[in-house]
Formats: structure tokens, sequence, C-alpha cells
């Protein structure tokens, strides 16, 4: 399924990526650009209440994450110093979003379920980081963990739009349980990757350091 996400979003991508080599633009240039804009809109319109279009504009701007990509490979630039970039910028634009959400939670946690929600979105903020942490450890030992159900795009959507529609009286609830889930599925996504690397890894050894 994401495979084919990715194939479509690289299709829609492709003519205004080709409008910007023919403006020189790196892509590096873009993955700095898209992560700024990330951030600023999460931590200026969701803190304070504007979150149908701070949830809009920044699910745009989380669908054209895969720009950056597409350009590298049609300008040929693709290195391994843009692939560290991208992959550094989003753990702080996906922070941001879930920084953003919890702040506002918590700042209407006198309404029903909100101190809920802030909990919940609160976990989502720690659990995102070991997500891409795990698949990061496990290249760097020689295993695979690219597995998972939670995705980086997917907790976007699971934790966008019930905030978006929360501005239009959107059961507080339904934000809560939401982020509850969203939250629970990216532990389990952590567990998936563990399992996965340990049966990668068993029997393997490391050398102890000389005493």
């Amino acid at each position: 399924m994401y495979a084919g996400i990715r194939r479509a979003m690289a299709a829609f991508w492709t003519p205004l990526a080709k409008l910007l080599i023919r403006l020189n633009i790196s892509p590096d240039v873009v993955t700095i650009v898209g992560a700024v804009v990330t951030v600023t809109l999460a931590l200026t319109l969701l803190p304070t209440g504007h979150l149908f279009w701070g949830a809009v504009l920044i699910g745009v701007f989380a669908l054209a994450d895969s720009l950056d990509g597409v350009l590298a490979r049609l300008s040929g630039h693709s290195t391994v110093w843009g692939a560290f970039l991208d992959s550094t910028l989003d753990r702080f634009a996906d922070g941001a979003v879930f920084a953003g959400i919890t702040a506002y939670l918590f700042l209407h946690r006198s309404e029903h379920f909100y101190t809920w929600a802030a909990l919940a979105a609160l976990a989502c903020l720690v659990l995102g980081g070991i997500v891409p942490y795990t698949r990061a450890k496990a290249d760097s030992i020689g295993a695979n963990a690219q597995v998972g159900i939670f995705e980086r795009q997917t907790r976007l959507i699971i934790a966008l739009v019930p905030i978006g529609f929360l501005q239009f009286g959107l059961p507080a609830v339904v934000v809560a349980i939401a982020l509850t889930i969203l939250a629970l599925g990216t532990l389990w996504t952590v567990v998936q990757r563990m399992l996965a690397v340990r049966e990668q890894v068993a029997g393997q050894s490391v050398p102890l350091p000389q005493a």
C-alpha cells in the first residue's frame, strides 16, 4: 500500500520538480524550507486554536515531503547527506506538530477529555521519535526494521484530521480516542521493529571491550 502511495506522490510532484530544476533550486533547499514552514505552522497555528487551517496547511506540507526526493532523483543529486538531512528535519517537523497539539490541549484541559487527549498527544510525541530511531539503529547493525503499521504519514493523518475538525465541534472524546489509538499503534510499531531485528540478529554476539 505504501509503495503505491509513494509512486502516486512521485508522479504528482514530477512536474513541479522539473520546474524547480529549471530554476536551479536544490533538493536540500526544498527540504529545509518545507521543515521550517511546517515547524512554524505547527507552533503558531495549533497552540493558538487555529486548528483547521493548521491541520490543512501542515497536511499539505506533509504530503509535499516526497518532493525533495523526486527532485533529487530527477536532477541526479541524490546524496547520502540529502537523505540524512531529510530524515533529521522530519523529526523536527513531527515533534513540532505533536508539541503544538499537546500545547493546545493542555491550555484547554479544563474542558472534558482534553487532559486525556493531551497526555495521549504527549505519548505520540515521545514514541514518534523512537520509531525512526529503531530503524536507524537497525541499519547501523546491518538489520532491517522497515516494518510497522504506523509510519510517518499515517501518524500525521490520524493526528491532524480529528484535531482539525475539533474546531468545528467534533467531540473531544473522539480526538482523545484517536490519539490514544495512535499512541498504542506507534508503540506497537516500535515493538514490531524490535522483534524483527531480534529475529535477524539472533545468535550474533558483540565483542567485549578489552579489560
